[in-house]
């Protein structure tokens, strides 16, 4: 089969493989979302000979294309049962955006989406229906151990890896969960697709927030309750640059739409919520020695403190920052980097990594300004 490891190939018999999860005789689910990855996961595990049957949950914000999926169903020969997630999907993920905008941090609701609505709300659905697991395409892989334990880690394809988002599942979780195209990369996707006419419902790839689409953040946030509060500019001495339109409108690192002349470009440097301040500074402003990280999700123990040589990823288009992590309260740590980092953004989530393994992670709460 194209790309998918045997058990203890790769890691001899200390570890047994499960970006395919679970027996061959159980009922699996797939979530099909219309694209190409999922599609093609079906397809696998169809070829295994499992019994599958897909699911495709609605969130209240995408187009018509219930009748797409279930076509997709009628040609890979799978019943394929619609979910009404809807209620949960508002108060648990959109909710949760707006909230945390309107508090002057930039959330990344995939990481909220995953484990409360995909493998909590869609898992119970599936189970409801008689599967064992619920799969997924995406790019990422399951290891257990000989103790029975579940390690997450970096999908084969390191361009499309999403073990980013998925840093916040439980053992609970990943021990019913299942990527069929974790060893897979993204061409050789496509390649079987192509050769087993494989046609996705939806051509283009989700790049952005998927329930925000054809409007701005500041545009949405303003449809859903935020009232534009105009308050100052500063730069990070306190000096007076000018004024802004609303808060809700800036996220740290952004550099457009300041508009206060100067020598060299401004960024966000901080959003100062309790003074309706904009605080802006020049490129070396941002850099940050440290970040405070809460609500920590260790995905097999909690390490010994401090953990060093921790490759901290700090947003999912971040290729990571070596550090050492300190404890700092129940479910806190400290991470400090070995060289400082830019731009680091309260509300985004800070995932903790070793060699390609998932240890855990959290939502930043503020970086310590140099």
């Amino acid at each position: 089969m194209l790309g998918i490891s045997h058990p203890g190939e790769h890691f001899g018999n200390t570890f047994h493989l499960l970006s395919i999860n679970t027996a061959m005789n159980c009922t699996t689910a797939i979530a099909l979302s219309g694209g190409i990855d999922s599609l093609v996961s079906a397809y696998l595990l169809k070829e295994q000979g499992r019994k599958v049957i897909g699911v495709h949950f609605i969130t209240g914000y995408e187009s018509d294309s219930a009748h797409l999926i279930e076509n997709i169903g009628h040609a890979l020969g799978i019943s394929v049962e619609l979910i009404d997630c809807s209620a949960e999907f508002q108060s648990e993920v959109v909710d949760y955006f707006i909230r945390t905008y309107l508090n002057g941090q930039t959330p990344n609701p995939c990481l909220v989406c995953n484990p409360s609505v995909k493998f909590g709300t869609v898992l119970s659905a599936a189970r409801e229906q008689g599967a064992s697991c619920l799969a997924t395409g995406h790019y990422a892989r399951i290891i257990k151990d000989t103790s029975g334990r579940f390690h997450l880690h970096r999908g084969t394809d390191l361009k499309k890896d999403q073990s980013y988002f998925l840093a916040f599942l439980s053992q609970d979780q990943l021990a019913q969960a299942c990527f069929p195209i974790g060893n897979m990369t993204k061409d050789q996707v496509r390649k079987l697709a192509g050769e087993k006419k494989l046609y996705p419902a939806i051509k283009e790839e989700s790049q952005d927030v998927c329930f925000i689409k054809g409007t701005t953040y500041g545009e949405f946030l303003t449809l859903h309750g935020a009232e534009p509060k105009p308050g100052s500019v500063v730069d990070v001495r306190g000096n007076v640059l000018g004024k802004h339109n609303g808060l809700h409108l800036f996220t740290v690192g952004q550099r457009r739409g300041i508009n206060c002349p100067a020598s060299e470009p401004y960024y966000v440097v901080r959003i100062d919520s309790a003074k309706n301040r904009l605080v802006v500074g020049f490129k070396k402003d941002m850099l940050s020695s440290e970040c405070r990280v809460t609500g920590i999700n260790w995905i097999c123990k909690e390490p010994e403190f401090p953990v060093h040589n921790v490759l901290t990823r700090l947003r999912y288009r971040h290729s990571g920052a070596l550090s050492t992590v300190y404890p700092a309260g129940r479910h806190t740590v400290v991470v400090r980097f070995e060289a400082p980092q830019t731009a680091i953004t309260p509300g985004q989530g800070a995932v903790f990594y070793r060699e390609d393994e998932v240890l855990g992670g959290g939502i930043i709460t503020g970086g310590n300004h140099k």
